[in-house]
């Protein structure tokens, strides 16, 4: 992966290495739950259905340890390998 990648460039940053960290993950999890629980209070509403899809993303990246961020900007989807520096292109799909 080229270094001046926009990924590359994120995953350096101090922000990635917290929410990739042990922190973060914790972080990810409690918003994820707090997104989720603000849905199902307000289901009856357009904004608690947009809260609870939205919660996917955080309890998603905090169960599995993922890095949407990282994935959406071409890098790694495991945060486990932006940890250990592994960080590599997503391949191109032609």
């Amino acid at each position: 992966m080229s270094h001046d990648s926009i990924a590359a460039r994120f995953n350096a940053t101090g922000f990635s290495r917290w929410v990739n960290g042990t922190h973060g993950r914790a972080f990810r999890l409690f918003a994820g739950v707090a997104w989720l629980t603000f849905g199902l209070v307000f289901r009856d509403h357009w904004w608690g259905v947009a809260a609870m899809t939205w919660s996917f993303f955080p309890l998603s990246a905090g169960l599995f340890d993922l890095c949407w961020i990282s994935a959406a900007l071409g890098g790694p989807l495991s945060s486990r390998k932006i940890r250990a520096g592994q960080v590599t292109e997503a391949p191109v799909l032609h």
